[in-house]
């Protein structure tokens, strides 16, 4: 049987304590007994107990004295008066004391058992009203992390956007002259002179694109920068993300393609949120994938949802990188010692983007073999 608590009955009649053995053990109750007070005492340091019936008058001394040290180790533990002298000073005072009740001799067990439960009703709705407190101390203290985390992070996100513009124009202006100079524009170079310009040009556009990265990685963090959520039609952002990477997949004669299972599919985001998810995406597949390679789209339409599926045949992903690949400027081992350059924040930057959509996305990926992440939207119509 399960044990429905645990009492300690301290009288200085041994019929009283067998009595009350007899009546609470049947129901589930854990019984031990003391016929002292001082007894009782040392059980009450030594055990715990979730209710205590008491004697008023003991041998050696008064049973009220108790109160103090049971309910100093636990203050919810149930205190129930047995007495043969009833009378309302001594309720009162009983209950001034803390105790929660009290029997007067002779009693029933029926009335035993109905104070017992009662008693130990009143202390488990304590201890629930106790243990809520906590939940609601902690939620509260983990809402206060909450908020000053997110505070943290739109001043992160700031200062990114802040930095980042302010590099931007420097940045673009330097790159404007180098390639004026590469291209003999401003008069003729020699061989290492234009090698070493193009080493330049080379490193300021990894500047760039980390500069925009850092811009795109701050706009998904920040709603403020967002246009308000609407029916986008996916098939023309595709068509504007293939023709900007066109050319970066020619000149690596990768295949590319595309199958659309329905037309005028449309999903809940924002047309440059949209095209920055797939144009990161796209754009991995075609940086990463060797010449002659193969990366196929398929967009199809499954019940209410709209699923995106990019695929490539390229240098794939080690499997104990999978787990990170969400995170800023994380690159996998691979991609690091292919000597292409990359900022580490193209994934990160997706994630932001799809969760800001309410979408999912996954990834599935062998070394050596390719890659192929999979987006899930909602249907969005008109």
């Amino acid at each position: 049987m399960e044990l429905s608590g645990k009492i300690l009955v301290i009288d200085d009649e041994i019929g009283i304590r067998r009595g009350c053995r007899r009546a609470l053990e049947p129901e589930g109750f854990l019984i031990e007994e003391a016929s002292t007070l001082r007894e009782g005492k040392e059980k009450i340091q030594k055990d715990h107990y979730d209710l205590v019936l008491l004697d008023v008058m003991m041998p050696d001394g008064r049973g009220i004295d108790l109160l103090e040290p049971i309910l100093e180790k636990d203050p919810d533990t149930v205190c129930i008066i047995i007495t043969g002298y009833a009378t309302v000073e001594l309720a009162t005072s009983a209950i001034k004391e803390g105790a929660y009740d009290f029997i007067s001799k002779p009693f029933t067990s029926d009335l035993l058992l109905m104070t017992v439960n009662q008693g130990l009703e009143k202390r488990k709705l304590s201890l629930e009203s106790k243990r809520l407190e906590v939940v609601e101390k902690e939620a509260a203290e983990l809402a206060r992390t909450k908020e000053e985390m997110e505070k943290l992070d739109q001043a992160k996100s700031a200062f990114m956007l802040t930095i980042a513009h302010e590099l931007r124009t420097p940045v673009s202006s330097a790159q404007s002259l180098l390639r004026t100079l590469t291209r003999g524009i401003a008069g003729e170079l020699s061989d290492q002179q234009r090698e070493i310009l193009e080493r330049i040009e080379l490193r300021m556009d990894q500047l760039i694109e980390l500069i925009e990265d850092l811009l795109s990685l701050a706009s998904s963090k920040s709603s403020e920068l967002e246009s308000p959520l609407e029916p986008i039609e996916l098939e023309s952002v595709l068509q504007e993300v293939l023709d900007s990477y066109a050319f970066e997949a020619e000149s690596k004669e990768i295949s590319l393609v595309v199958e659309m299972t329905d037309e005028d599919l449309m999903i809940e985001g924002t047309h440059d949120g949209l095209k920055r998810i797939l144009g990161n995406l796209l754009g991995n597949a075609i940086k990463y994938t060797p010449e002659k390679g193969l990366i196929q789209v398929k967009i199809q339409h499954i019940s209410d949802k709209v699923e995106i599926r990019i695929s490539d045949n390229g240098m794939g992903i080690p499997e104990e990188d999978l787990p990170h690949i969400w995170d800023e400027f994380f690159r996998a081992k691979n991609a690091r010692h292919s000597g292409i350059g990359g900022t580490g924040l193209g994934l990160s930057i997706v994630k932001q983007y799809v969760d800001r959509f309410h979408g999912q996305i996954s990834v599935s990926s062998l070394k050596g073999q390719g890659t192929s992440f999979i987006l899930l939207f909602s249907l969005a119509t008109l």
